[in-house]
């Protein structure tokens, strides 16, 4: 299937029970998994932020990416705009893989 460089594709995080809650989209697996990350609860800094296993399923095929997430608060940059608050949620991914429905 082709892809214009622009097309977003849609994830669905996936809780341990199935459960699909959440849609992220995002040209890679990897945006959409960064966007989930920044809903986690946010520690102080990066250093004391948990891991926690995000399974995102892209939408229309049977593959879940599987993902270790953090998040934590950080201090917004002196350049930042007016709207955007003092203190933000900052977020990283680590990969661990792919797996297919048929083996989960």
């Amino acid at each position: 299937m082709a892809r214009d460089d622009d097309d977003k594709r849609n994830f669905a995080l996936r809780e341990s029970d199935g459960d699909e809650s959440s849609v992220f989209s995002g040209r890679t697996p990897r945006q959409a998994a960064l966007k989930a990350a920044r809903r986690l609860d946010p520690a102080g800094s990066e250093s004391s932020a948990d891991e926690t296993e995000l399974r995102l399923r892209e939408k229309g095929t049977k593959k879940v990416h599987i993902y270790d997430g953090w998040a934590w608060e950080e201090e917004a940059p002196d350049d930042s705009p007016d709207w955007m608050p003092e203190e933000i949620t900052e977020a990283n991914v680590s990969k661990k893989g792919i797996k297919h429905l048929d083996e989960i």
